[in-house]
């Protein structure tokens, strides 16, 4: 199916999102983001997939919502575009595969809230990050005053949200915001590496691991620590428990489902 705004591409058990509007820096409009949304509800209908990359083409991979959609907004439109946002990406988080971002360049405003729904985010060297809607009398709209401060504590996240500030890949790391920082032109190459370190993994195992640490971040750690033990004995009724461990006894590698 061909997009209007996104590139997609299929390589087995791997599916990659590239948004691909470079004259606007990849913003995202309402339009952008119902489109955005459909491709997720695809994917989700897919059985076969096991891991996504969401990337951006050229200099950015979100630059940020679209000011020019936002300056004429009333109350009421602001409250809708700032749904559709959040519908989005909170299906996002809520995907049972794991879900890779590749920042690829500019990352700010409603990107790094996009890439905060994301599990593992990986950026470029040259990325800027950061949540600059204070400059333009808003606060973020897509949940990055919840999300940035479950990333990187609610004092790093204040400062960043308080100033504005534009923060490089290498400080981006330091605070925990990114999992690595490479070379521009081994990104893409690293995250899909990655990707298929995740894939050759037990894929219930996997989605099990990702539902214990997103369910348990809304639970007072003594619920979250007994919905974990549940969902590790749930491990041993499943296929892929046998075969991990008989491979690791016979010293061969696992053939998971």
């Amino acid at each position: 199916m061909a997009y209007s705004y996104f590139v997609v591409e299929r390589e087995n058990e791997l599916f990659k999102i590239i948004i691909n509007i470079p004259k606007t820096l990849n913003s995202l409009s309402s339009r952008v983001l119902n489109e955005l949304s459909i491709i997720i509800d695809e994917v989700k209908k897919d059985q076969k997939i096991k891991c996504i990359i969401i990337t951006g083409v050229e200099k950015a991979f979100v630059a940020g919502a679209d000011i020019e959609e936002m300056s004429e907004m009333d109350f009421n439109q602001a409250l809708g575009f700032s749904n559709t946002g959040h519908k989005v990406f909170t299906k996002i988080e809520r995907l049972s595969v794991p879900v890779i971002a590749a920042l690829n360049g500019f990352t700010l405003g409603g990107g790094l809230e996009l890439a905060l729904s994301c599990d593992i985010r990986i950026a470029s060297s040259k990325a800027k990050l950061g949540q600059p809607e204070v400059g333009l009398g808003i606060i973020p709209g897509f949940g990055a005053t919840q999300r940035l401060v479950r990333t990187i504590g609610p004092g790093a996240a204040k400062h960043l949200i308080y100033t504005g500030d534009i923060i490089r890949a290498d400080r981006a790391l330091e605070l925990g915001l990114v999992s690595k920082v490479v070379e521009p032109e081994v990104l893409q190459e690293e995250t899909v590496k990655i990707a298929r370190a995740i894939i050759s993994k037990s894929f219930n195992a996997v989605k099990t691991a990702k539902r214990s640490i997103n369910e348990g971040l809304d639970m007072p750690l003594e619920n979250a620590l007994e919905h974990e033990k549940v969902l590790f004995a749930g491990c041993f009724t499943h296929q892929d428990q046998k075969e991990g461990m008989k491979a690791f006894i016979e010293k061969r590698k696992p053939n998971f489902e």
